[in-house]
């Protein structure tokens, strides 16, 4: 054998040493998906959200008393309530492929303080105009529900929503001269519906619908509307980001009490699964 064939077998030998030994590390560390798993997203028993919502907001409550019919006070025009951001926080568990058990608290906070343009009246208090009110509304809303989802596969799923919601909400106005306050505890049920899609394999988008009229019921009467729609990243199966847009609508009636709540806005959050 010639030198010169020598190298040419060397140099063969060489290569296809090369080739076999970057190939195996390759193959080691590929590992495709498993056909018919759920998407990145979809694998959990435990869920835990949070966010920051920036919300506009629109309000207004009366409370009568005494006799003294209440004005319907505006938190924005009447006393200066400015808009703010709040925590979400939410919780859903999911014992089987189908089914889920939600939880949600959204604690709502505003205090301000302003001279109103015009007399108020307020539990029973008459507030003069051009006098400084400082007034605080807090509202606790609470969301317990069921969610089945009756069409599913691995990349998206359409349900149903049953839910209970509690609204806690109170108002007080102090001033230099009389204080008014006056409190409200709901539980409002109701019904919706859920969709989800993933539009990249780990990059979903919700929207989610729940509502009620509830009719005059001894004397409560009122509605509740609340619209939600996010998308999400899912950076690995158990850690996500989110980002996403809500509105809520509710108003209620309550002997001789009555308020109107709408906040609209977007928010940014993260999600954690187990």
């Amino acid at each position: 054998m010639t030198k010169k064939s020598c190298l040419r077998l060397y140099l063969g030998a060489g290569l296809t040493f090369a080739v076999l030994f970057t190939a195996s590390p390759a193959r080691a560390q590929y590992s495709p998906p498993a056909i018919g798993s759920p998407a990145t997203g979809e694998q959990f028993v435990i869920e835990l959200s949070g966010a920051y919502w920036y919300p506009t907001a629109d309000i207004s409550v009366a409370s009568t008393s005494l006799n003294v019919v209440g004005t319907d006070v505006n938190l924005k025009n009447d006393l200066g309530l400015t808009d703010d951001r709040f925590p979400m926080f939410k919780i859903v568990l999911k014992p089987k492929a189908k089914h889920k058990i939600r939880f949600q608290y959204i604690p709502i906070s505003y205090s301000q303080t302003a001279a109103p343009t015009r007399v108020l009246t307020f539990a029973g208090q008459t507030f003069a105009r051009s006098v400084p009110i400082n007034s605080t509304l807090d509202w606790k809303a609470y969301e317990f529900g069921y969610e089945y989802d009756f069409v599913s596969s691995n990349y998206m799923f359409v349900g149903a929503i049953l839910e209970a919601k509690y609204t806690d909400v109170s108002a007080n106005l102090t001033s230099a001269v009389v204080a008014g306050a006056n409190s409200v505890k709901a539980p409002i049920p109701a019904v919706g519906a859920i969709a989800r899609a993933y539009l990249a394999p780990n990059l979903s988008l919700t929207g989610e619908l729940t509502g009620i009229k509830v009719p005059s019921i001894h004397s409560f009467s009122g509605h509740y509307a609340d619209v939600d729609v996010y998308a999400t990243l899912n950076l690995t199966r158990r850690i996500g980001a989110q980002a996403g847009y809500r509105a809520m609508d509710v108003s209620f009636g309550a002997s001789d009490d009555s308020g109107s709540m709408t906040l609209k806005g977007a928010y940014i959050g993260g999600v954690l699964r187990y």
